[in-house]
């Protein structure tokens, strides 16, 4: 999986990048939480800082293009983001990350 970043736009009101990638993968559409820990990495982040908000494959294609949100650190994603958004990326509410029933 090979991760290109399209566009960054600086959002300093809320403390996040906002970041527009393109994600080009060999098998099936990657999932959110195998791009999410990708994308920090490349960007040198905790996987709890980055929101992915959308990811869009087009039919028959290799190609995923997707939208995020890099805060600066976990307590600004908590303070900002909706509830199921945080969800959806596995940020849980006390700052710990994983999967809790």
């Amino acid at each position: 999986m090979d991760i290109d970043i399209i566009n960054e736009d600086e959002n300093p009101m809320l403390h996040r990048t906002d970041v527009r990638f393109e994600v080009v993968h060999d098998e099936a559409t990657p999932s959110r939480l195998s791009v999410r820990d990708s994308l920090a990495a490349m960007l040198n982040k905790d996987a709890a800082e980055v929101v992915i908000h959308e990811l869009d494959t087009k039919f028959g294609m290799r190609k995923t293009v997707g939208y995020a949100k890099v805060y600066e650190s976990p307590e600004h994603a908590r303070d900002v983001e909706q509830d199921y958004m945080l969800e959806r990326n596995k940020i849980v509410a006390d700052g710990e990350e994983g999967e809790e029933a």
